[in-house]
């Protein structure tokens, strides 16, 4: 509605202006009444601003400065010049408008994350309620199409999530009963019913949104200097206007109109829109490319911080590797075939509550029938002796082994190695073990090609694992054995060796790192839907779990700050050029439209192309 009004105002200003100047109107004051009805149009509202702003106390802002520009003009008969400094620096506000509401897109497609309501199932009716009523231990319903409302365990049916507008994965995730619910997803297929876990004010979504909606509000360097340059700026240049217009006819003896003038073209020149406008404009554009691939950055100070990255120091569980210990490898002794190997492993293993165990039950993959389990003792750090189907089976360590006197050759691979032995005969081994995340070499390759000089990983791991990683990521340093408090040492003695004008990111996956998060100059936090204590403690926060995304928001932020340095070098330079001009009487109040409108036209198309980053 704004931007019609704003619209159907133009249009009438050009009627009025086309009218005055080129119809044969011989009645002059019918011609200024025209030029006075055609200003108004455009310049009422800015005026008025102005105006507002003195009452405010903030006297010296653009809106000043176009005012006392233009009816400076209108004062000495520059009728023309002066509806088209209004009429120019209107259009370049709209535009401004538009590019704003262009680069908010992305963050507005994540605010629709936001649930309108809760279906809340009480004494088998269905309540359509405000989420913020919903209380923990309630059992909402979720028909498809809808967005979940609030966290929660799934406890009746299994559906297809849609959690693009958290992760900014395309790919739908399948969820079954028992299984963990965000916020802010999207039923795909099945009615599905979801005890509630977190009140809304804590649930996953709300915090994202408190973040998004707060991001605009932690300011760069640049944008701050940027503030700091307009509040001493513009009223210096308000005074040198009125030394011009005063001074120079009384050194000079020159007449007052002309240096009245060429003052009034000084001020249009003057106006620092472009810088103003501009340089937010570009963080806020970064902060919504970011959100758009599901990384939330709260601030422009962090989008800089981030671009100037040194050293990267990475925690590897869950960060670089996926925390999930798998069977990654089986071999068995002659005679014995690997079905075999891994089905008594599994059944030796199903009453084991270790993470081993689930790895071993996992990768066997079928039913146990308990029945043929006889007998099971645990041996506390050694391992499990157990009778199945009649079997005598060991499966454990090599501590167990030799305990019962079973001759095996030591393996010297990187994992949990399971020795198993049956009837007093060695039968084979599994390695279990961590994986690295599928891009995770990737990742440090893009880092490197991104500028960052050293690569170091913090692990409480066995040193054997931690430097098994770091090879194959070709990390440039590894710390292992780690508690969480020597983690924040090493990262104190890392900050000492960057450079002054660099800083260090930690990344982690925020559950147990959030000192070294909050110690670091940035902290971004990997995988971290649903981890409230990531979402608090980084400075970053990615949604997914790739590591790859790190590099991705190097390159906006690189990009963010490219296009910040090139708009104040153009807008400082084409103005100092052209106010050289505008005081010898060379360039015109065209020229100074140009300085003005023309340059701010171009800076804020630079600045949306931060939106474009592939």
């Amino acid at each position: 509605m704004e931007n019609k009004k704003g619209i159907l105002k133009m249009i009438g200003t050009i009627v009025l202006f086309l009218m005055a100047t080129f119809l044969p109107i011989q009645n002059k004051a019918v011609v200024i009444g025209l030029y006075v009805v055609s200003y108004l149009c455009v310049g009422l509202e800015i005026i008025l601003k102005s105006l507002h702003n003195i009452r405010k106390g903030e006297i010296f802002d653009e809106n000043l400065l176009m005012t006392i520009a233009t009816i400076g003009a209108f004062a000495i008969g520059k009728y023309a010049e002066a509806i088209a400094v209004m009429l120019l620096y209107q259009i370049g506000e709209m535009f401004q408008d538009y590019a704003t509401d262009k680069s908010k897109k992305s963050i507005t497609e994540l605010m629709d994350i936001r649930p309108d309501y809760a279906n809340l199932k009480q004494n088998g009716q269905i309540q359509k309620v405000n989420p913020n009523v919903v209380k923990v231990g309630d059992i909402i319903v979720v028909k498809p199409g809808e967005k979940i409302p609030l966290d929660g365990i799934l406890v009746k049916g299994d559906t297809m999530l849609d959690m693009s507008a958290l992760t900014g994965e395309s790919v739908p995730q399948k969820v079954e009963e028992q299984e963990e619910v965000l916020s802010g997803c999207i039923n795909m297929n099945h009615l599905i019913e979801v005890k509630v876990t977190k009140v809304f004010q804590e649930s996953t979504v709300s915090k994202i949104l408190d973040l998004v909606q707060n991001s605009s509000h932690k300011k760069s360097k640049s944008e701050n200097f940027i503030t700091k340059f307009a509040k001493y700026y513009t009223p210096v240049v308000v005074i040198v206007a009125f030394l011009l217009a005063v001074g120079m006819p009384l050194l000079t003896g020159e007449a007052f109109s002309k240096w009245v003038y060429r003052a009034l073209v000084f001020l249009v020149i003057s106006c620092p829109c472009a810088l103003v406008i501009s340089v937010p404009l570009s963080f806020f554009a970064g902060i919504g490319a970011s959100a758009k691939k599901g990384i939330l950055v709260k601030g422009g100070n962090y989008l800089e911080q981030l671009a100037k990255a040194q050293i990267m120091v990475f925690d590897k569980t869950g960060t670089l590797t996926k925390g999930v210990f798998r069977v990654q490898k089986m071999m068995c002794a002659p005679g014995v075939e690997k079905e075999e190997l891994l089905r008594y492993a599994a059944y030796a293993e199903n009453y084991s509550t270790h993470p081993i165990a689930h790895s071993v039950l996992e990768a066997y993959g079928k039913e146990i029938d308990t029945t043929h389990i006889e007998k099971v003792e645990e041996l506390t750090g050694k391992g499990i002796q157990a009778t199945i189907e009649g079997k005598e089976l060991l499966v454990g360590n090599d501590k167990l082994m030799q305990e019962f006197q079973i001759p095996i050759r030591k393996v010297q691979e990187i994992g949990t190695i399971l020795y198993v032995a049956m009837d007093g005969k060695y039968a084979g081994y599994l390695i279990i073990a961590d994986e690295t995340k599928v891009d995770a070499v990737k990742a440090m390759q893009d880092l490197r090609k991104q500028g960052v000089e050293k690569l170091v990983m913090l692990t409480g791991d066995k040193k054997q694992v931690g430097e098994a990683v770091a090879k194959k990521l070709q990390m440039d340093q590894v710390y292992s054995e780690l508690l969480p408090d020597q983690k924040v040492a090493k990262v104190e003695a890392l900050l000492q060796q960057k450079k002054a004008n660099k800083t260090l990111a930690f990344i982690g996956d925020g559950i147990n790192d959030a000192p070294v998060l909050a110690r670091a100059d940035i902290g971004i936090a990997m995988g971290a839907m649903g981890s409230d204590a990531a979402i608090e403690a980084a400075d970053i926060v990615l949604m997914t779990d790739e590591p790859s995304k790190i590099a991705e928001t190097m390159k906006i932020t690189r990009k963010t700050l490219r296009i910040v340095k090139e708009n104040i070098v153009f807008a400082i330079s084409v103005k100092i050029l052209i106010l050289i001009l505008g005081v010898f009487g060379i360039s015109t109040m065209w020229e100074a439209v140009f300085a003005d409108v023309g340059v701010s036209f171009l800076a804020i198309l630079n600045a949306i192309r931060v939106l474009k980053v592939k």
